[in-house]
């Protein structure tokens, strides 16, 4: 576990409220997505409870960087949520420990061993957990091969019946990245722009053989990476050619040809932010819609 941070005394002010940033991890297989639902398990639901219990206040509202789906886990998950300062004091109780980390023991304490709390740090001016993030990193692993497949690791590894030539996914993956309409790969939500910045898309073999994909960009609509993910695996396998995943992506339209990847190989590895200077200008930046260069 990483060690939460002490309050400053400057920012421990009886007129002012506090604005904490949690990095957390989960396991998302016993979760219906991040966000809360009535009569579901996931993960906002589960740490807001705990936070409101540890905190001891009647509700707890959080902010996060990513909004993951069913089944997709977290190393990295950005979490952000305001308190009074008497609240943290309270959590703190007798503890000798500075109320942040009176705070993140409390909480793992509290929450179930499938979602831990890594830190818990006083945000700086302006941070805000979604509208600050400069861009999400998202890891996607498959085991193509007999020999790759790890029974211990099968709720976070895709096991794929067919090997997939890497080479042959970097080279169509060039075809997506920078800033496209990426409506192919994306559930269409009203309202929603499904203009993205890919900044990163690329394929590994790590030693014990599993294919790795990372997948960074400044943000993701619903069900992007594991689209993305479906359509290299296809050409990977050599179903397709290298040049239909750029095909596809022109057409900016739902393709039923395009597999959707299953959850559970998708983990959340890491979100990027400003330095605390810039944290503001990026929260106005992210808040306008995204237009075509």
């Amino acid at each position: 576990m990483i060690a939460g941070a002490a309050l400053t005394p400057s920012s421990v002010r009886k007129d002012e409220g506090v604005r904490i940033r949690i990095d957390l991890a989960y396991d998302g297989s016993g979760f219906h997505g991040w966000a809360a639902q009535p009569g579901l398990r996931t993960v906002q639901g589960e740490l807001s409870a705990a936070a409101a219990t540890a905190l001891r206040m009647p509700s707890v509202e959080l902010v996060c960087a990513g909004r993951t789906d069913a089944g997709v886990h977290a190393r990295g998950q950005v979490v952000h949520l305001d308190v009074e300062p008497d609240a943290l004091a309270r959590s703190a109780g007798r503890a000798p420990d500075p109320p942040l980390e009176a705070l993140v023991r409390r909480l793992n304490g509290i929450l179930p061993a499938d979602v831990r709390v890594r830190r818990a740090v006083e945000a700086a001016p302006g941070f805000d957990a979604r509208f600050s993030a400069l861009w999400r990193r998202y890891a996607y692993r498959v085991a193509d091969t007999p020999a790759a497949v790890d029974p211990l690791v099968r709720g976070h590894v895709l096991a794929w019946p067919r090997p997939v030539d890497v080479e042959a996914m970097n080279e169509a993956a060039v075809l997506l990245l920078g800033q496209h309409d990426f409506a192919s790969f994306c559930k269409q939500r009203e309202g929603a722009t499904t203009i993205r910045v890919l900044q990163e898309l690329s394929w590994r073999r790590l030693p014990s053989g599993v294919a790795e994909a990372t997948v960074r960009a400044d943000a993701f609509c619903h069900s992007m990476v594991r689209s993305l993910v479906g359509c290299l695996l296809a050409v990977g396998e050599g179903r397709r050619p290298v040049a239909w995943a750029g095909e596809i992506l022109a057409a900016e339209r739902r393709d039923a040809s395009v597999p959707v990847v299953h959850a559970h190989g998708l983990t959340l590895e890491e979100v990027a932010y400003p330095p605390d200077a810039e944290l503001g200008a990026r929260v106005e930046l992210t808040r306008a819609r995204r237009e075509r260069a």
